[in-house]
Order: C-alpha cells, then sequence, then structure tokens
C-alpha cells in the first residue's frame, strides 16, 4: 500500500499547488482532492500537475451527474497532459440530497446512469472515438488532446457499482470505509466485477479516511464527530458505518499513537487497500502538522 495525501485546507488554486508541492518534497505517492463546492478538483490538479513533476494526483471524486462525460473526459485528458501522466480521474455518483435537491436532476437508477456513462467516458480517456446513442448520454466522435491515456477510478460502495469499478475501470475510490468493510465487503465484489471482464490485474482500492496522531483519543474522537458529523446521515457512508459495527464517521477515523496510527495503516493494507490518502484533521492543537510528519516519515519507508 502506498501513502498519499488529501488536500488540507485549499482555498485557493495557489494554495492547492503548494500542498501538492510540499506533498510529493515529503514522499508521499499521491495527492488527492475533493469536488465538492469549492474549487473544481480537474483544474486546481491540472494547475497542481503543471507545477510538480512526480506526484500522482487524484480526483476523490467528481460527481457525474452534472457533466457530460465527454466533457470530463476532455478536462481529464488535458489534466494528464499537464502533469506528464501523472492524473487519475475519480467520478463518483455523488447523493440524492445534492442531485436532486440542488441540482433538480433526478438520481433514478444510478448504476444504470454510471454504466452507460462509462460507454461514453471511458473510451474517450483511452484515446479512442465512441459512437454512443444511449438513454441519458450520446456522444459520437473522438478527442485529439495530447499525451497518454488516463484512468478512471469510481467511488463505489454498493455491490452492483463495485462489479462495475471491478469490470471497466481501474479501480474504486472509498471514504469512510474501514479495514472490515474493505476485506469483507469492498474486495470481494470487486474481484468479482474483475473477474467478469477476466482482466489479469488486481483492481485499485484507493481509501481515505480522517487521521490524527494524539494521546487525547477522547478529545479527538469529539473533533472528529463535529467535523464528520454529517457524512453518517448519508446512505452510501451509512452502510459503510453499518458493514463495519460503527455508530458513527467519528468511529471509522485514525487516530491514536504512532504505534496505533501505523498498526491501522496496516490493517489496511492487509485487506486489500493499494493506496491511502491521509486526511489529516485538527484533532487537536498541533494535531494536522504532528501528523503530516508522522505519516511522512512513514511514506519514506513505504513509498
Amino acid at each position: 500500500m502506498k501513502l498519499g495525501m488529501n488536500l488540507i485546507g485549499g482555498a485557493t488554486v495557489a494554495e492547492v499547488v503548494a500542498d501538492a508541492q510540499r506533498a510529493e518534497r515529503e514522499g508521499f505517492a499521491s495527492f488527492s482532492m475533493a469536488n465538492i463546492f469549492g474549487l473544481d478538483a480537474i483544474n486546481a490538479l491540472t494547475v497542481a500537475g503543471y507545477e510538480t513533476n512526480t506526484i500522482g494526483l487524484v480526483t476523490a471524486v467528481v460527481p457525474t451527474f452534472p457533466r457530460h462525460p465527454a466533457a470530463i473526459a476532455q478536462q481529464a485528458l488535458t489534466a494528464a497532459s499537464a502533469s506528464g501522466g501523472r492524473f487519475t480521474l475519480g467520478i463518483g455518483l455523488s447523493h440524492k440530497v445534492v442531485i436532486e435537491g440542488m441540482y433538480g436532476m433526478s438520481f433514478d437508477r444510478p448504476a444504470r446512469h454510471m454504466r452507460e456513462y462509462l460507454k461514453v467516458l471511458l473510451p474517450l480517456l483511452n484515446k479512442e472515438p465512441v459512437q454512443v446513442t444511449g438513454e441519458q448520454f450520446t456522444f459520437r466522435g473522438g478527442l485529439r488532446v495530447p499525451g497518454d491515456p488516463v484512468p478512471c477510478a469510481i467511488a463505489a460502495m454498493g455491490p452492483a457499482m463495485l462489479r462495475l469499478a471491478g469490470e471497466r475501470c481501474s479501480g474504486t475510490i472509498l471514504w469512510m470505509t474501514t479495514a472490515k468493510a474493505i476485506s469483507e465487503h469492498i474486495v470481494p465484489h470487486l474481484r468479482e466485477g474483475a473477474q467478469r471482464s477476466g482482466r489479469s490485474d488486481e483492481p485499485q482500492v484507493i481509501v481515505s479516511l480522517p487521521i490524527a496522531l494524539t494521546n487525547d483519543i477522547d478529545g479527538a474522537r469529539e473533533a472528529a464527530a463535529r467535523e464528520y458529523q454529517n457524512y453518517g446521515n448519508l446512505p452510501s457512508y451509512r452502510s459503510m458505518l453499518d458493514a463495519s459495527g460503527l455508530s458513527g464517521a467519528a468511529d471509522a477515523a485514525i487516530i491514536g499513537n504512532e504505534a496505533e496510527l501505523e498498526r491501522s495503516l496496516r490493517a489496511l493494507a492487509e485487506a486489500g487497500t493499494t493506496l491511502f490518502h491521509a486526511s489529516c484533521f485538527p484533532a487537536d492543537d498541533g494535531a494536522t502538522e504532528r501528523t503530516r510528519e508522522f505519516l511522512a516519515s512513514l511514506a519514506k519507508r513505504w513509498n
């Protein structure tokens, strides 16, 4: 399992670039950024890719419903071109409350939506022309962006989406998913999809979790509960927490001393995680920097 870093802060493009450059200097294998309601993640990582040299760049994740797959393919190929082939496109369905409540779009049959989305997206990312006339998406033609093909991972937690990820994509991107859920639920369905397609390589399992190096365990749990309370109310994350026997998102956070953090990270690796993006959070004064420095020391050994 490789160690990466999730964006910390980053209100401006300059801050995203600076954080990615720092992660590269610290020896992290990859740098990820969510696409929520701030900066556009693909655009920001395009700039970061141009201003870095070796670190991988991952969107975790970009919602599919608001963007046509050909448009997102063009963006992703541009990001990969700017970084010299270090970009991985992570996409996801988002959540019903967002797609229907904010965008006013139907969230009906999300797995079908993603399957049709990939019929357009994946050939374009592989530099191939497309002739698709679907129920939701149609595209006829190709793109002429210079550079290499772009790997695509999808946020998947349910069995159908995981099988689709294993069958069609480079792998899956997970949030609020523990080692127990990964080994017992994620990996089996992912491998089932991979076997269905006849692929020989193992699908990627890219995981991000809140993490804090601290001796104040109770205080850190309280801080995590405040920081991540909404995730326990979203059905997809709730199902993963339930599968792990956890009551809330704070219980999924990795919290403790150096030995405890390393033990938890090794458990993720043994469960099947191939890349871990650390989401350092302010469990106490100085926790974010303290945690990052410790993880950088691990990255020098693990990466």
